[in-house]
C-alpha cells in the first residue's frame, strides 16, 4: 500500500498531516481516506493537541470521493480500500482533545469539502474555491455537505451550493462565514501552522472544554446547551491551571496593564 498521508510534528502539541494522491488529483480514494484517519488517530495519540490537515498536491485540496471506489462500492465490485475510513475521520475530527484546521491549498469539493467543513477552523487561499457537486453526480450530500454547511453559512448560502452544485470562490465562503481566514497564494499550511502554534500554547484542559461546549451548543436546544456550558465551566474553575491563571492575571491587570498587555493584539 502506498503512502498516500504523512504525518509530521513541527512542534511539541502540533501535527501537520498532508494527503498527497497526484495520480487521481486528491479525489477521496477509500484507500487515502483510510490512511487520513490512521495519520489523525496516531496524531492525537501522540500527543498531538492541534492538528493541521493539508494537501501536497498543487491546485487541489481534498477532492470529492473518487468516484471508481464509490460506483464499485455500491455495486459490490472490489475498491481500493474501505469505505468506514470516511467516517473514521470525522470521529477523529469530532475528537474533543485536538483542534483542527484545515489549511485549504487548492480546490475542494463533495466529500473532501465535507471534511473541511467537520475542521473546527479554516484557513483558505484566495485561488481556491469550494464545491458540493453532488447534484451534478445524480447523487445528494452524505457526510455533511448540508446540514454541517448550512450551520456554517446559513440555508440560503447552503441552498445554493447543493441544488446548483457549481463552486463558490474562497473569498465567498469567507464573507460568509464558512472560512476563518483568506490569505494569498502558497500561504494557507504556514497561517495554519503559526495558528497551530498559538493554540498549542493555550491550556490543553481549556481547549477541550471549549470543543465540548461548542458541541453541544451546534446539537442541543439553547437552554439545555446553556446548562451543559454552565456545568463545564463549574468542572474546569475548580482545576489548579485555573486557578493559578485567573490570580496571575489579574494580578497583572491590578499592576496597570491593559487588555493587549494581557491577552496581545487583535488578530486579523
Amino acid at each position: 500500500m502506498p503512502d498516500l498521508v504523512e504525518l509530521a510534528r513541527p512542534r511539541e502539541g502540533v501535527a501537520l498531516v498532508t494527503m498527497t494522491n497526484p495520480e487521481i488529483r486528491n479525489h477521496g480514494s477509500n484507500e487515502a481516506i483510510c490512511q487520513l484517519a490512521a495519520a489523525l488517530r496516531e496524531a492525537r495519540t501522540g500527543g498531538s493537541r492541534v492538528t493541521v490537515l493539508a494537501s501536497g498536491v498543487p491546485g487541489h485540496w481534498f477532492e470529492h470521493a473518487w468516484l471508481r471506489d464509490l460506483a464499485n462500492l455500491i455495486s459490490g465490485e472490489p475498491t481500493s480500500g474501505e469505505a468506514r475510513g470516511w467516517f473514521d475521520t470525522l470521529k477523529e475530527l469530532a475528537r474533543p482533545e485536538v483542534v483542527s484546521i484545515a489549511a485549504i491549498s487548492g480546490d475542494c469539493s463533495g466529500g473532501g469539502a465535507e471534511l473541511g467543513w467537520a475542521c473546527d477552523l479554516r484557513v483558505a487561499e484566495e485561488q481556491a474555491t469550494f464545491a458540493q457537486p453532488e447534484v451534478m453526480i445524480g447523487l445528494a450530500t452524505g457526510i455533511g455537505g448540508t446540514t454541517r454547511l448550512m450551520r456554517l453559512i446559513g440555508r440560503t448560502a447552503a441552498a445554493e451550493m447543493v441544488l446548483d452544485g457549481a463552486p463558490l470562490p474562497a473569498r465567498r465562503l469567507y464573507e460568509l462565514g464558512g472560512v476563518n481566514r483568506l490569505v494569498p497564494s502558497g500561504r494557507a499550511i504556514e497561517t495554519a501552522l503559526a495558528w497551530a502554534d498559538r493554540l498549542a500554547e493555550r491550556p490543553a484542559k481549556s481547549l477541550e472544554t471549549l470543543k465540548r461546549m461548542l458541541d453541544a451548543g451546534e446539537r442541543m436546544p439553547l437552554d439545555e446547551a446553556l446548562r451543559r456550558e454552565q456545568e463545564l465551566f463549574q468542572e474546569i474553575a475548580r482545576t489548579p491551571e485555573a486557578m493559578r491563571l485567573m490570580r496571575e492575571i489579574q494580578a497583572r491587570f491590578d499592576a496597570g496593564e491593559t487588555l493587549r498587555d494581557v491577552y496581545g493584539e487583535p488578530q486579523v
